[in-house]
């Protein structure tokens, strides 16, 4: 093989090699949400301890919306459990002073979107369809791009299951 034909072909292989390592995170690793007011690790809870989703959640089966639990549910075990580790602490600070803990957002749909917890649970869908493998991450991020593509995309694969998934534009648009 000639000098020039390496040389053409490191060219190429360089840059493929760098795309495919950005492109599977060997560069960059995993994605990563945002920092919390307490490192609460999902892990831990719902990969470990095996606790449901919706112990937390517990508004996704009778709201459309969810939101992260208040502060008395994480004190159901933390008044026992682990109260020495620095987290638990933080959040004993908050049940102290009667606050809720500022969690930062994570998913994110366009406000002229809506989404309804609700209809999905009772529909028998995992929470990790949407969020993915919640239960392996310390640290949330948002797993699926959630666009409207991505979810017209579900709801026409689901119709092909006799789901039912309604793919008219007021499903979301209201």
């Amino acid at each position: 093989m000639t000098r020039q034909r390496v040389g053409v072909g490191l060219a190429v292989a360089i840059p493929v090699i760098v795309l495919a390592a950005f492109l599977t995170g060997a560069i960059w690793g995993p994605p990563v949400g945002p920092t919390q007011p307490i490192a609460y690790s999902h892990r831990i809870h719902a990969g470990q301890y095996q606790i449901q989703c919706q112990y937390c959640h517990y508004t996704a089966e009778q709201s459309s919306w969810i939101d992260v639990p208040p502060v008395e549910v994480c004190m159901g075990c933390h008044r026992i459990t682990a109260a020495d580790r620095p987290e638990v602490q933080k959040l004993q600070k908050y049940w102290n002073e009667k606050r809720p803990i500022p969690w930062v957002r994570v998913h994110f749909l366009p406000e002229h979107a809506k989404f309804n917890h609700k209809r999905h649970v009772k529909a028998g869908f995992a929470c990790q369809t949407c969020h993915g493998p919640v239960e392996q991450m310390d640290v949330v991020y948002q797993y699926s791009s959630l666009s409207m593509n991505w979810c017209i995309n579900c709801h026409n694969g689901n119709n092909e299951l006799n789901k039912k998934a309604s793919v008219d534009c007021l499903t979301c648009h209201y």
